[in-house]
């Protein structure tokens, strides 16, 4: 999957998956933000090109360096130092950033080496970390590997499409009746 028709392809599952946010996240009057490193914006463009993205999308954190991780999001000095940008750790920090910096019901977070440089052994090109909350403070962080081979633009465009993938999976699992335990 690294050809400029599996890329297009791959862009246009972004884009579908984007208007599936926009048609399902208002029966909830939900609203998404975005905390992005790695992709740069790419998610949260993938959701404002599609018409109506304003009923769902709050606001996107574009955050390239630590330091912005630390402005705009909070993201600790001694997370960053201690465990590194690609982490579980600050992919975390960074979505409950965008939860608390914004108006959103819903965050994703993703932080990672897009290459085609900048990958060691211990956090190679395709390492991306993804962190997801939404309402009642579920939080979590996911691994993702993609293929180092691919292009900087695959492993970017791979990234947006779990990341909306995420959103709608969150959005689903908080619509879902939650199991109460019986008196007995």
């Amino acid at each position: 999957m690294n050809t400029p028709e599996e890329l297009d392809e791959l862009r246009t599952e972004c884009r579908n998956l984007a208007q599936q946010i926009i048609d399902i996240f208002p029966e909830n009057k939900a609203m998404v933000a975005t905390a992005e490193s790695c992709t740069g914006g790419l998610i949260a463009g993938a959701i404002t090109d599609i018409a109506g993205s304003s009923t769902v999308f709050d606001r996107g954190f574009v955050t390239y360096s630590n330091e912005a991780k630390q402005d705009m999001l909070g993201v600790r000095e001694t997370t960053l130092a201690a465990f590194g940008a690609v982490s579980a750790q600050v992919a975390t920090e960074m979505v409950l950033g965008a939860r608390r910096k914004s108006r959103a019901d819903f965050a994703v977070s993703v932080t990672g080496v897009a290459g085609p440089g900048g990958g060691s052994p211990q956090k190679p090109v395709g390492l991306v970390w993804m962190g997801l909350s939404g309402p009642g403070d579920l939080t979590s962080a996911v691994e993702l590997r993609w293929n180092p081979e691919w292009s900087r633009d695959m492993i970017r465009a791979a990234t947006v499409r779990a990341a909306l993938e995420a959103l709608l999976g969150r959005a689903a699992l908080a619509r879902r009746p939650q199991d109460t335990p019986t008196s007995p």
